[in-house]
């Protein structure tokens, strides 16, 4: 599966962005779909999951409340609402999908087979 994230950009801080992910050549059904980020000079961190079937939704909780993922089945597309950002949201962005993830692993990034190529979410003060 080969995934395309998209939507990064500039922002001021306390803005907001939208972030896409979407498949090609397949659908997202019976898949979940992550969110992660990486920052200069850090580590690759969970952000966000939703699973396909249900909808079932689960935030990092430095995230919680601001970011909203979600998706869209007629555009076979997920989403990363991102409100009322703040500098330290400075990352390259990337969507993750894979078909078999337990509930316990779901922000763990070495569970998803599936990856996009991250977009650049920047974040002035």
């Amino acid at each position: 599966v080969q995934l395309q994230a998209s939507g990064g950009g500039l922002v001021q801080a306390g803005g907001s962005l939208r972030l896409s992910c979407a498949p090609s050549g397949r659908t997202f059904s019976g898949y979940t779909v992550g969110w992660f980020r990486q920052a200069p000079g850090k580590e690759r961190v969970f952000v966000a999951a939703i699973r396909w079937s249900g909808g079932s939704t689960y935030y990092a909780d430095s995230v919680k409340g601001r970011f909203t993922i979600s998706r869209d089945n007629a555009k076979n597309t997920v989403y990363l609402q991102m409100n009322s950002l703040k500098p330290e949201d400075t990352a390259v962005y990337y969507c993750a999908a894979d078909r078999h993830i337990i509930l316990s692993s779901i922000s763990l990034l070495d569970q998803y087979d599936y990856w996009g190529q991250g977009t650049q979410v920047t974040v002035s003060s």
